[in-house]
């Protein structure tokens, strides 16, 4: 029942398993654990997958709960009688959260239930843990490895903070990276320099953690396997810092007399059906679930694979037709009980571009200005008559006198999700909870896709004759697009401050900003809107100091304080940084 993941029977199969044992604690170092490790070797074989392993990890958490009281029982008549307990013993105690400033879990939690399987004691923080609370926690639990995980980019210049402070604070002990954002490259280049006292190590995914953690707690593995790393990271580093020598960027100047040119003259904007904000709530979700993109749901179980294909893939085929099962149960239920109350608010207002900036203004007399958003521009140096580009370059520069228009827009599945999260995490049911988050995901981003297309033919109204059917959306052969900050078109976070004071999010869409600008709830999206025929998605990649000084000069913010919000983009050592890390 556990290696199949099997819970119909569990309290009846746990008791059986507990009269037939000398003490409860068998039952668990007994039969439960060997289940587990047929379970781990079959995972690591690559004959088991993620969803698999963690509806065991759910066999296995509600047969310990169902032993809990006793144990607890006979605990205390051990205690009563001046026995020793015995108490479990772990392969090692390891300490999980979610950095500062953000929200999102669901890798985390994966990464979690996935040692937990593998008889290591898992302390998860949750999200939004600060430095401190993270050290002293392991201070007082004495654990044997730290993990942190982070979707967002500041969540990266988090980690970097986080090694240091261990370095300061006399730390040896292994610290892991992970989630959407890391990547070898930082870790080895960022991060594994602050922290020399003991080893970083990137974990690419859940398949990856156990036997990480496996090596560096292990006596005999520990040394050659933390050299192998060092060996790798300054290889990695070293690769980094030549590709980067070589490849050349403009000056800003340079790069703005390359920006994407359009005859504006032969354009006419188009006018938005209103201007202001326009509030949403209790969209419907049967609506909204014919816009969901499968694909990064497959994902987020670690199954690689383009949905549908992905359901008749020779090794994951079975595992994803059975995790897809699973979710369609779950959306029916989602959609017939409500689980999610969808709200979102979007909006219009007169623009124009001036220079590299977007401004805003209040009313079509365009006389006085409401905000600006401000962007940032390729550098690179571009081949084949290339341009460098900025967001503002698709919007009607103001000299053209051609009244121009720009959207913005949050949505959200709705904080329910968190509730029944917690909900499931109670019942020792972690396959439930992730698989709730992961269809708020979906949800979410598929609401962002409803609302655009809504945008396109609607609201906006520049393609009313757009006849794209849902799933025909994924590859976004529209015209327009919908960039969002934080993002690689606009890799500046605090953009969304504007964007939500404009639509004051928290009111409207029941969405806040964290201190990293991270959105709460997760399952959240928001962006712009831009409608120009020649807009596109692209990346700014990394910049120079003469465009970043010139971006803080334009934002009025101080250079350093630019700096670190820009940190993961930055083509130069900030001064601030060096002086810290020396």
């Amino acid at each position: 029942a556990l290696v199949n993941g099997i819970t119909e029977f569990i309290d009846a199969d746990t008791e059986e398993a507990r009269l037939a044992a000398e003490r409860p604690l068998h039952v668990i170092e007994g039969p439960l654990m060997a289940g587990m490790n047929v379970v781990g070797d079959l995972f690591g074989a690559g004959k088991m997958f993620l969803p698999q392993v963690v509806k065991s990890a759910r066999v296995m958490k509600q047969a310990v709960a169902g032993l809990l009281p006793h144990m607890e029982a006979e605990k205390l008549a051990n205690a009563a009688n001046g026995i020793d307990n015995g108490e479990r013993q772990t392969a090692g105690k390891i300490l999980m959260a979610t950095v500062k400033g953000d929200v999102h879990d669901i890798g985390k939690n994966i990464v979690g239930v996935v040692l937990a399987c593998n008889n290591y004691e898992i302390i998860d923080l949750g999200v939004m843990v600060p430095a401190a609370k993270i050290l002293q926690t392991a201070r007082d639990q004495n654990v044997d490895i730290i993990g942190l995980s982070g979707l967002i980019t500041p969540s990266l210049d988090e980690m970097v903070h986080m090694a240091a402070e261990m370095e300061r604070e006399g730390f040896d002990i292994p610290l892991l990276i992970g989630g959407a954002t890391t990547s070898r490259v930082h870790t080895a280049v960022k991060i594994h320099p602050r922290y020399t006292k003991g080893q970083t190590v990137y974990v690419t995914d859940a398949s990856r953690a156990v036997g990480v953690v496996s090596s560096l707690l292990s006596n005999e593995t520990k040394g050659g396997y933390v050299d192998t790393v060092r060996t790798e990271y300054k290889k990695v580093a070293d690769a980094h810092a030549r590709s980067e020598a070589d490849k050349q960027r403009l000056p800003l100047a340079k790069a703005r007399a390359n920006a994407h040119r359009i005859d504006w003259s032969a354009y006419e904007p188009p006018k938005p059906s209103f201007t202001g904000v326009k509030v949403f709530e209790n969209w419907d979700l049967t609506e909204l679930a014919r816009y969901i993109d499968w694909t990064p749901f497959f994902q987020t179980w670690e199954l690689k694979g383009r949905y549908p294909k992905i359901l008749e893939d020779e090794a994951q085929g079975a595992a994803a037709r059975q995790l897809f099962e699973d979710a369609q149960a779950m959306l029916k239920q989602i959609i017939a009980e409500k689980w999610f109350a969808p709200r979102g608010v979007v909006g219009f207002w007169p623009a124009n571009a001036v220079g590299d900036d977007i401004r805003l203004f209040t009313d079509e007399k365009r006389s006085q200005e409401l905000a600006t958003f401000f962007t940032l521009r390729q550098q690179l140096t571009k081949r084949d008559g290339k341009a460098n580009v900025a967001l503002a370059d698709f919007v009607a520069p103001a000299e053209c006198g051609k009244p121009d228009y720009i959207g913005g827009f949050i949505v959200t599945a709705g904080i329910e999700e968190v509730a029944i999260a917690e909900r499931f995490e109670r019942a020792n049911d972690d396959y439930s909870s992730i698989m709730v988050k992961a269809l708020a995901d979906r949800f979410a981003e598929a609401f962002a896709e409803r609302m655009h297309e809504k945008v396109r033919k609607e609201f906006w109204g520049y393609a009313s004759d757009e006849a794209l059917a849902p799933d025909e959306l994924i590859g976004e052969p529209y015209r327009g697009i919908r960039p969002a900050p934080g993002y690689p078109a606009q890799p500046d976070h605090t953009e969304k401050a504007t964007l939500f004071r404009l639509l004051d999010g928290e009111r409207n869409a029941g969405v806040s900003l964290t201190e990293s600008y991270a959105m709460w709830p997760g399952s959240s999206v928001s962006g712009i809107y831009l409608a120009h025929p020649e807009s596109y998605y692209f990346g700014v990649a990394k910049v120079e100091r003469d465009q970043v000084e010139d971006y803080a000069r334009r934002k009025a913010m101080p250079l350093a304080e630019v700096e670190r919000w820009l940190g993961p983009i930055l083509n130069y050592v900030p001064a601030h940084y060096a002086e810290a890390a020396e």
